[in-house]
C-alpha cells in the first residue's frame, strides 16, 4: 500500500477518507477515487481461512446485490497475500457453492495502520472495522468488532440507506428505524426549530407538512423506503 498523504492519525466520520493505493484480489486500485460517484463498504477481517471470517464472506456476498442497489460497494481487507486470498476465495465456492465478487486488499500492515485496524488489546490481527464512505469520499460511519463476535448484514445495509435518506430528505432516523417502537414504521425524525419563531411556524405548519409532534422539537413524519 502506498498512502499519498501523510496521515497521523485515523480518519474520523466526516474526514475524507486518506487518499491510498491498495494491492486487491481485482488488481491495483486508488481508494477513495476507484468508487468515485459511489459510497462504499471497506471491511476488515483478522484473516483468511477462518471460521468467523469465511461465515462473514459469504454473508457479505449474499447480499452484494442489495449494497449495489444502493450504489454501494464493497471491498475487504486482511493482512494477507493476494495469493492467500484467492485461494481463500476457490475454497469458499468449492465448499459454499458462493463465488466473491467484491476485491479484497492484501496489506502488508500499512493500511492497517493508516485506519486503526490492530488495537493491540485483541492482539496482532485486524479487528473487524467496518468503514462506510459516501459517494464524495467522506468516512460517514465507522464501526468496530471484536474478532469473536461476526457482523450482522442488515445492520450495515440499514446503516448505508438511512445515511442516504437523511442526506437526501435532511432528516434523522431514530432507534431501529426502519421500525422504531414509539414512533412508528418507516417514520423519521424532522430537525428541532432553531429559534423562537421556527418554533411558532413548527406550531403553525406541523398538520399541513404532515408532522407528528410530541412536543415542539420532537417531530416526526413517515417517509418511506
Amino acid at each position: 500500500m502506498q498512502c499519498t498523504e501523510k496521515t497521523t492519525t485515523m480518519p474520523l466520520l466526516g474526514d475524507k477518507f486518506p487518499q491510498m493505493t491498495v494491492l486487491t484480489t481485482r488488481g491495483e486500485m486508488t481508494l477513495p477515487d476507484a468508487y468515485a460517484g459511489k459510497w462504499f463498504v471497506l471491511f476488515s477481517h483478522p484473516g483468511d481461512f477462518t471460521p468467523v471470517c469465511t461465515t462473514e464472506f459469504v454473508a457479505f456476498q449474499k447480499v452484494y446485490d442489495r449494497f449495489r442497489a444502493l450504489n454501494c460497494e464493497l471491498i475487504g481487507l486482511s493482512v494477507d497475500q493476494v495469493s492467500c486470498h484467492l485461494k481463500w476465495e476457490e475454497w469458499i465456492k468449492e465448499k459454499t457453492g458462493v463465488e466473491v465478487e467484491f476485491p479484497i486488499i492484501a496489506d502488508t500492515g500499512a493500511v492497517a495502520k493508516t485506519l486503526g485496524l490492530i488495537h493491540p488489546g485483541k492482539g496482532t490481527n485486524t479487528v473487524r472495522a467496518v468503514f462506510i464512505v459516501d459517494d464524495k469520499g467522506l468516512v460517514r460511519i465507522i464501526f468496530y468488532y471484536p474478532q469473536e463476535l461476526g457482523r450482522n448484514m442488515d445492520e450495515i445495509l440499514r446503516s448505508v440507506e438511512g445515511m442516504q435518506l437523511s442526506d437526501k430528505n435532511k432528516v434523522s432516523m431514530p432507534a431501529n428505524w426502519p421500525n422504531n417502537e414509539l414512533l412508528g414504521k418507516d417514520h423519521v425524525i424532522v430537525g428541532p426549530p432553531k429559534s423562537v419563531d421556527a418554533i411558532k411556524k413548527r406550531v403553525a405548519e406541523a398538520k399541513e407538512k404532515g408532522y407528528a409532534c410530541l412536543d415542539w422539537w420532537l417531530c416526526h413524519k413517515e417517509l418511506k423506503k
